[in-house]
């Protein structure tokens, strides 16, 4: 990684939207903490599918150049004035305000103090680097807009995903019983996360195997909203994240007593310790697929894009 010198950090950057071989290494100053913020020395970030988009489309970024990256996992460098809640060498981990908050691939990174709590003793910034955003996603889904119930049905597509597979294990650990999508090279792993049913989606129709749905967790969008509210029963609920690929059902869903709900993920204090106090009871636990060194981070986002990584990417600094 080169030598720090003074104030500036090594930073992965891109100065033009493309495919992985526009990230580069670049020296940058290092940010100073302002109100309410906390600088962090990164351990490792997580990857996330909303990097390698950005990374190729404006998004809700721009064109510009940019540091990506909204899952970290680190210690507390500096702490802006006002900040009680973390102190310099505090062990924490969080997501970076979503959208705009991104520059966690970095070897530092401001961040509100609350979107970051205690990393868990029990697990190294590797596997914190990797629950962040997916497992906060989940949890907003599953618990904020669906408010699962024990005893429940839920049906979690892309069951052995980065979302997904946090999903299956928070609606778990609610007592639901979960059903998950899945290719049959992943089944195994999704009954292992405590899926009760997995679905190979490759060889079956979900929608006509799936049956009385009440939370169905829709991290693919386009025809699977449809297909996903004919398994529903009254009164269940759909809850879509691919907001790219998706379209507001809601009158259909209502012509069936059902709800389509279209959610972004949002920083979250109270669901980050939620997530922080699973994490630390080993009821969930991410499956990290590969890591990688910062300046690897092409061969990183170049696997991720494949589509077919069950569990998470990560990103060591």
């Amino acid at each position: 990684m080169g030598t720090m010198t003074g104030r500036t950090m090594q930073v992965l950057t891109q100065d033009v939207l493309g495919g992985p071989e526009v990230l580069h290494l670049a020296e940058q100053p290092r940010p100073t903490p302002g109100p309410g913020e906390v600088l962090v020395r990164v351990r490792a970030s997580g990857l996330n599918p909303t990097d390698w988009g950005h990374r190729r489309i404006s998004g809700f970024l721009g064109e510009g150049p940019k540091v990506l990256g909204w899952d970290v996992s680190g210690l507390v460098e500096e702490v802006g004035i006002g900040v009680t809640i973390h102190r310099p060498g505090d062990e924490v981990f969080g997501m970076l305000p979503y959208p705009h908050g991104h520059g966690a691939a970095a070897e530092f990174v401001l961040s509100p103090a609350r979107h970051l709590v205690p990393r868990p003793p029990n697990v190294d910034h590797e596997t914190a680097a990797a629950v962040p955003l997916a497992a906060l996603t989940a949890w907003q889904a599953l618990v904020d807009v669906a408010d699962v119930q024990e005893g429940q049905r839920v049906l979690i597509h892309a069951a052995a995903g980065g979302v997904g597979h946090l999903a299956v294990q928070i609606a778990k650990a609610k007592g639901a019983y979960v059903l998950g999508t899945a290719s049959s090279k992943n089944h195994e792993l999704v009954l292992s996360l405590g899926a009760d049913e997995v679905i190979d989606y490759t060889r079956e129709d979900f929608a006509e195997v799936a049956r009385d749905i009440d939370v169905v967790l829709d991290t693919r969008g386009g025809d699977y909203v449809s297909r996903s509210l004919r398994t529903l029963r009254p009164g269940g609920v759909v809850v879509s994240l691919a907001l790219g690929r998706t379209s507001d059902h809601s009158a259909e869903a209502a012509a069936v007593g059902a709800r389509h709900e279209m959610m972004l993920v949002e920083g979250d204090q109270a669901g980050m310790q939620g997530v922080g106090r699973m994490l630390q009871a080993g009821t969930i636990r991410p499956v990290i697929a590969a890591s990688f060194p910062l300046a690897e981070a092409r061969q990183a986002h170049e696997l991720g894009e494949t589509g077919h990584v069950a569990g998470k990417i990560v990103l060591t600094v």
